[in-house]
């Protein structure tokens, strides 16, 4: 009897410290330390009322989209706040998101009070999505696609760098070494002219729009996987309906030219 109830005690307390070990380290996993790179999707939508009409059926409900992630760390917030903001700088000064879409349907209604027979439907859209994060990198895809009347809306693609860990935006000259940027432009060209089957010396003058037919990078760029991106907008060098270019300037081509412990030599 004495043997059967110290077994039974031993095996009790083997459980109870099985179980303390168990729930120590489910609530080490159940307890997350706050990232400044965590971040949740957010969006406003506004519509307008006057909804116009072709014939007897309804066209498109005018309407103004702005999408955005919001992250724990509150100035990369504002940096990506400021950059949306400022495309409207010329217009009228914004100071929300809210404001934006609500600014947009404001002059769309005013727009159809003055042409109430109008068929069109004006609409915006605002979409900003992380493309690559890591500790010192993060790359944003800010697109903006807009109609206000015309032959066809307009979109547009920037891309936002910014390092997260020293709160700073990401220049391309704080990626290239000083003095080294006509070497950049020059492997760009050779690039840019083998993805559009041109010869070395074969002029840019006649079916794209560099000023006087002298290549130059384009001043919207990334950091993938595969190297540096730089995009053309449509319009930027070619026709809207070449649409977008892409060039690609890999790894490789960039170890001479990077300044050391950036994201073009150190992986992220």
């Amino acid at each position: 009897m004495k043997n059967i109830i110290a077994c039974l005690l031993l095996i009790l307390t083997i459980s109870a410290c099985r179980n303390g070990k168990d729930t120590k380290e489910d609530d080490a996993r159940n307890t997350t330390t706050v990232d400044t790179l965590t971040y949740a999707y957010d969006s406003i939508k506004v519509q307008s009322k006057n909804i116009p009409k072709n014939n007897v059926s309804p066209i498109d409900t005018p309407e103004a989209i702005v999408s955005y992630p919001v992250f724990k760390n509150d100035a990369l917030n504002q940096f990506i706040k400021r950059q949306v903001f400022n495309y409207f700088a010329q217009d009228e000064p914004a100071t929300s998101y809210q404001a934006i879409a609500d600014s947009f349907m404001k002059g769309y209604d005013e727009f159809v009070r003055t042409n109430p027979t109008t068929p069109q439907a004006w609409f915006l859209n605002i979409n900003i999505e992380v493309l690559r994060q890591s500790p010192t990198y993060l790359a944003l895809k800010y697109t903006h696609t807009d109609y206000a009347g015309g032959a066809h809306g307009n979109t547009t693609i920037s891309f936002l760098n910014y390092n997260p860990k020293t709160n700073t935006p990401i220049t391309l000259d704080s990626l290239i070494q000083a003095g080294k940027l006509p070497a950049l432009v020059k492997i760009g060209e050779a690039i840019f002219r083998k993805n559009e089957q041109l010869s070395p010396t074969q002029s840019l003058e006649e079916r794209y729009f560099f000023d006087k037919g002298i290549f130059a990078l384009a001043q919207n760029f990334h950091v993938s996987d595969k190297g540096l991106v730089f995009l053309y907008n449509p319009y930027e060098i070619k026709a809207y309906a070449e649409g977008y270019t892409e060039l690609v300037i890999p790894f490789e081509a960039l170890k001479d030219l990077a300044k050391p412990h950036t994201i073009l030599t150190t992986k992220n």
